[in-house]
């Protein structure tokens, strides 16, 4: 069994922005692309920072409070205005940072996990290099989920009990509704059912198993006393 990774599910075709890109420009590009962020990388390709919408608006109501970009929160007597701000604010100032990314050879379960913890949507992708390689989005996790019932009971059958345990499925019952596995009947040894559980819990697509398998044998380590 291979584990889905995020390279598997994310969007390779990405569209980012760069650092100098102004208020404007990157408004366009959002409304023009139907997205509701954008990845911003420097001239190296790396991640970084996210701007999104919520942070076009609230660079909007700054500069309505601290007219001519002289607020507090951006502005530093060590950096020199850019050229790009004669139209607006540019993307390093309005992204959020750092960027929350995650590793193309990530598993999804791992990319899932972070956008929980970070309270994030999406996550921009890097390669080995740490540069921008896609998108993944919480709706693109949800694509490992969507296999039917028939796949996920034959992956069962075949690759957890058949091939992995080396063992007579005839008395194994395996019924799937709904991502919902339940393995049912009877195994030789009781190792053999705790194995084919874990595993079978480990397939892509599954969203619960139920144990109601019985042993001939228990050969676990506590079961003689």
């Amino acid at each position: 069994m291979r584990h889905v990774t995020v390279k598997d599910v994310m969007t390779c075709q990405v569209i980012s922005t760069g650092e100098n890109t102004c208020f404007k420009d990157i408004a366009e590009t959002l409304l023009t692309h139907a997205v509701s962020a954008l990845p911003v990388v420097n001239d190296d390709g790396h991640v970084v920072g996210v701007v999104s919408e919520a942070d076009l608006l609230r660079g909007q109501e700054l500069q309505e409070r601290f007219p001519g970009g002289h607020h507090p929160s951006r502005t530093s007597p060590q950096r020199k205005p850019c050229a790009d701000e004669t139209r607006g604010e540019v993307a390093r100032d309005l992204m959020s940072a750092p960027a929350v990314t995650i590793s193309k050879d990530a598993p999804v379960v791992a990319a899932g996990r972070l956008m929980h913890d970070k309270g994030v949507k999406r996550l921009p992708v890097i390669d080995e290099h740490g540069r921008l390689a896609g998108i993944v989005s919480r709706c693109d996790l949800l694509k490992v989920f969507v296999r039917s019932d028939r796949d996920i009971e034959h992956e069962v059958r075949v690759d957890v009990l058949t091939r992995a345990l080396w063992m007579d499925t005839s008395r194994v019952q395996v019924t799937v509704k709904d991502g919902v596995v339940t393995l049912s009947g009877r195994m030789t040894l009781r190792a053999d059912t705790r194995i084919a559980l874990w595993m079978t819990r480990q397939i892509n697509g599954v969203v619960e198993v139920f144990d109601e398998l019985t042993w001939d044998r228990d050969n676990t380590p506590t079961g003689g006393r």
